[in-house]
């Protein structure tokens, strides 16, 4: 080996050598030359200590809390805003099992696709086909089946369905069956929950179908006996004959209050703590052609009637069991404000003219009369039907979605916000028109602002609402969002510029009023939109660092804001801001800032004004960073960058803190009284 090192290079002396010459010895050798090691390490080491502290930047933060400059943060500041965008909603949230549970994805003309259901068997034993014969008038497709084998395989023939990539079944849970079957024989089919290649059998029972001509509804309970998290249904028979099927539905029985939300999905949004819920879009309500726009009345009544719709924006079917009537009812589940994104004639491709617009208006006229109408109004009556005779408290809608330079968007808007505000005085009106740099030329209680860019735009743009005028309209920031390169697939980088951007909402908080992050959710198969803020399959679920962010804002709705400024040559990569928030039990003056640059900073946050003393005992500090700035969470490590919680011993009225490069510090400071909050 010394040969090969050696080849080619003058051999100069060996370390034994050069070992004798300084008076060491074979026998300390070693103890010497370890010894010897750890010097050069350490002089290593404090020469790279020494460059980080030359690194260190040095900041100081001003709190003013004196009352006098104290203002109220809007009850609705922050909210969450759900798209039916990533299969958020179908295969998402809403906890139906079946896809394309009414076969009439495929279309209206038959045969059909009926993708992704399968046959059980082979085309020698089972024919399967989509035919107009279903009960129910709103969606005419059903799917017929017919058995061709006289001694039909073990086990049967039939059809199975996937359900969203996979239904994840679990031991001991109780899956709720109901479907439509027709037979003109008597026949035993078999409903079973297996593995996705049928050979694990998790829950199976048999149901007869009486020979007549008409439709029955089959409602079957299924017990899992194992888990398997890409499972499928399967439908199965023995005997010889036709079965026709529509509308099958496989619903877990422990939803969110019973009402067909995902419980964990459901658990996300609840510690985000959102003031609002804005629905069902985003681009889902526009539509790329109107023909495909969300249209409310056909997301109403009982499931099995409703026809569903090819979202043509997002590229996928939906049942539309998540409907008007079920998004009204999360949003009173969450305790949050509904706020009604509807279609104002305008999609992506074609417009409806503004001389042609009275039966939109009527339209929606009659969406909010579903929603806020008396039991025994027309449209009121229909919700009380569905199990809701209370009306839901519907105060705000937006007419329309990014359409503001559309053609006949404006003559459309108005014509909606003169009989809205006839209808219903109270209910605010947003337009789609950005008010946040020139006055609008129509009137509007509120308008949409809508910002995804990079980070360092985003960063800045903390300071955008410092400019815009105090009178007029408030501003609802209903989508915003870090993306594309160094967005990732939700990376720490994005978080901070996004953390940054709502502390300028913050401070500017009395001409904004809302602000959503978008999109919500993204189903890990289907990710149209990147990045988002919770990441979900079947079975599994996490936050990205966006999502970690927003819940060291969710205290910020309704709380007192209070002035900062800060002092410091970096000052331009740091953002910072100030509110009062309490508990059930505590008060506490919270400081976020965020350290956007490369740099650790030693902060000193000097607070004045305060009606309390600062308590070390219940302060704490948070901190969201990471090793990376592109650090990002996934399935396999789904906490690599979350908010970190400690104590925070040296809280006083003046402190000093250390900010990690990369990082976002929130410091709750307890407050021995509660003087100043209580008068919030």
């Amino acid at each position: 080996m010394v040969d090969a090192c050696m080849h080619g290079r003058h051999a100069g002396p060996t370390r034994i050598d050069k070992w004798k010459r300084m008076g060491i010895t074979s026998n300390d050798a070693a103890p010497r030359a370890v010894l010897l090691r750890f010097l050069f390490l350490l002089c290593i080491g404090c020469k790279c200590l020494a460059s980080e502290v030359e690194a260190t930047q040095t900041a100081t933060l001003a709190v003013d809390a004196s009352p006098q400059l104290a203002r109220k943060i809007p009850d609705t500041l922050f909210g969450i805003f759900f798209e039916e965008i990533n299969h958020a909603g179908a295969g998402g949230i809403w906890a139906e099992l079946v896809s394309n549970r009414g076969f009439e994805a495929g279309g209206l003309h038959t045969p059909s696709n009926i993708d992704p259901w399968s046959i059980i068997g082979d085309d020698s034993s089972v024919f399967v086909e989509t035919d107009r014969t279903s009960c129910f008038s709103r969606n005419i497709v059903a799917l017929r089946m017919e058995v061709l084998c006289d001694n039909c395989p073990t086990g049967g023939v039939g059809v199975y369905n996937p359900g969203f990539w996979g239904m994840n079944i679990e031991e001991g849970k109780v899956y709720n069956l109901v479907m439509f079957v027709k037979s003109p024989e008597t026949t035993d089919l078999t409903v079973s929950l297996t593995s996705s290649n049928g050979l694990q059998n998790l829950a199976s029972a048999t149901v007869t179908v009486s020979g007549e001509s008409n439709w029955i509804k089959v409602e079957q309970k299924l017990v899992a006996k194992g888990t398997n998290r890409t499972s499928r249904l399967q439908i199965t028979t023995n005997k010889k004959g036709v079965v026709w099927f529509d509308q099958v539905s496989l619903m877990p029985e422990d939803t969110y209050k019973g009402h067909g939300f995902r419980t964990e999905l459901i658990s996300m949004i609840l510690d985000l703590k959102p003031r609002f819920l804005r629905f069902p879009g985003g681009c889902f309500v526009e539509g790329g052609w109107l023909r495909n726009a969300f249209r409310w009345r056909e997301s109403i009544g009982p499931w099995e009637e409703r026809p569903g719709h090819f979202g043509d924006v997002w590229h996928y079917w939906t049942d539309d069991g998540l409907g008007y009537y079920e998004f009204l009812q999360l949003a009173e589940d969450l305790g949050t404000e509904p706020i009604w994104v509807f279609n104002n004639g305008v999609s992506h491709n074609d417009e409806v003219d503004t001389v042609a617009i009275a039966p939109f208006v009527k339209d929606v006229l009659d969406s909010i009369e579903f929603a806020r109408g008396s039991a025994n109004s027309t449209w009121g009556s229909v919700r009380a039907a569905m199990g809701h005779p209370e009306p839901f408290p519907v105060k705000y809608v937006a007419i329309g979605n990014e359409d503001c330079g559309k053609k006949f968007y404006r003559g459309n808007y108005l014509k909606f916000y003169n009989a809205i505000r006839q209808a219903y005085p109270d209910i605010q009106m947003i337009s789609n028109c950005d008010g946040s740099s020139t006055p609008l030329d129509h009137p509007a209680d509120l308008y949409d602002f809508h910002v995804y860019n990079d980070s360092k735009t985003l960063f800045n743009m903390k300071s955008t609402f410092d400019r815009t005028s105090r009178s007029g309209p408030k501003a609802f920031v209903s989508e915003y969002a870090v993306w594309r390169g160094d967005a990732g697939r939700g990376s720490l980088l994005a978080s901070l510029a996004e953390a940054a951007f709502l502390t300028g909402l913050e401070k500017n908080s009395d001409i904004v009023s809302m602000a959503s992050y978008a999109p919500l959710f993204v189903n890990d198969n289907d990710q149209t939109w990147n990045p988002d803020a919770i990441v979900f399959n079947s079975w599994q679920h996490y936050g990205t660092p966006s999502y970690w962010m927003q819940t060291l804002f969710r205290e910020s709705s309704g709380a007192m804001f209070h002035p900062t400024t800060i002092s410091s040559s970096y000052s331009g990569s740091l953002a910072a801001s100030a509110i009062t928030w309490q508990d059930s039990e505590n008060s506490f003056l919270r400081v976020k800032v965020i350290n956007f640059g490369s740099d650790a900073v030693t902060l000193t946050i000097s607070t004045s004004g305060l009606q309390a003393s600062i308590n070390a005992l219940g302060s704490t500090a948070t901190v969201l960073t990471s090793a990376d700035v592109m650090d990002e969470n996934s399935f396999s490590n789904p906490t690599k960058v979350v908010p970190v919680k400690s104590d925070l011993s040296n809280a006083a009225e003046q402190m000093q803190v250390t900010l990690a490069p990369r990082s976002f510090s929130s410091f709750d400071l307890a407050l021995a009284q509660s003087k100043l909050v209580a008068e919030m």
